[in-house]
């Protein structure tokens, strides 16, 4: 599931790097860590079956931190450690075959990851995340199209940012030698998360 400098969010791949918007004026720099614990974070793919409908899954293991700079957001940077083992599409001998060498190699491949490169808002709330992405051992530029949700303190007295985005990858950039058919070339990533200020 790869690249294509299309947009994303995720993976997450990802999220750090959205301005704050305008009603939310107080500084909310610092170091985020994504909830884990609370479960409040998805990375989640779409692609094509057969030109007859859509599959849907996601990796169920997976963290990660951003850094957010309120003064100068393009400084921000987020990386992301994806454990390519947990996907799932809700199908045991479906997701079997996604591990195996013909699409994730987890056995080799054990992990994914992305580090953020650099960030170009375009909004308040609208960022361009660049970055680079590692999967089955081949790493590639990716760029992620994020937005930010919502900045702020939480009932618990933590204070949180969310950001939510989507990209499309294409699976022959990351070596993944598998073909699905015209309809199955490249995978929609939709990515979601919080993170808790630490």
């Amino acid at each position: 599931m790869i690249i294509n400098k299309t947009r994303l969010a995720t993976a997450g791949f990802v999220f750090a790097t959205m301005a704050l918007s305008p009603v939310q004026a107080e500084d909310h720099s610092g170091t985020y860590a994504f909830d884990r614990d609370g479960a409040h974070q998805f990375v989640q793919f779409k692609i094509g079956h057969l030109g007859f409908s859509y599959l849907y899954g996601r990796f169920n293991d997976f963290d990660g931190q951003f850094v957010y700079d309120g003064e100068n957001p393009e400084k921000s940077s987020v990386n992301v450690t994806v454990q390519t083992s947990s996907v799932d599409s809700n199908h045991t001998k479906r997701d079997e075959h996604l591990r195996s060498e013909d699409f994730l190699f987890v056995d080799e491949y054990p992990e994914a990851t992305f580090s953020s490169t650099s960030i170009a808002m375009h909004s308040d709330d609208h960022a361009i995340v660049t970055g680079d992405l590692t999967l089955r051992g081949v790493t590639r530029e990716v760029e992620l199209d994020m937005k930010m949700v919502g900045a702020g303190e939480d009932p618990w007295g933590s204070d949180r940012m969310g950001f939510e985005g989507t990209t499309t990858l294409t699976l022959k950039d990351f070596g993944i030698p598998e073909d699905l058919g015209p309809s199955a070339q490249n995978v929609e990533m939709i990515l979601s998360v919080e993170g808790i200020r630490q």
